[in-house]
């Protein structure tokens, strides 16, 4: 089951206990603007980090704060997406 939370902690210790790390999407990011950010995982199958740029935390919350998201995730998986705080995801 799925849990929704805006909790910078728990996003970041729960991302960092599965190998992940803050990203922006590359088509999306440059230099002055971060762009649509998401958790990449580089180890899990299927991965598709490629396409990613690897951020710093401060940079990812920045972004997360800015949009006004919550993270949709499962506690003992990698799933995770980026959701609207007024969302009822």
């Amino acid at each position: 089951m799925a849990q929704k939370t805006t909790d910078h902690h728990t996003i970041r210790d729960w991302a960092e206990a599965k190998g992940g790390k803050p990203a922006a999407v590359d088509r999306t990011h440059s230099d002055d603007d971060v762009g649509i950010i998401r958790i990449m995982f580089p180890d899990a199958p299927n991965s598709e980090h490629e396409a990613l740029d690897e951020i710093s935390w401060d940079a990812f919350f920045e972004e997360f704060e800015k949009k006004n998201l919550a993270l949709l995730y499962e506690e003992d998986s990698m799933f995770s997406k980026m959701v609207s705080r007024d969302s009822d995801d």
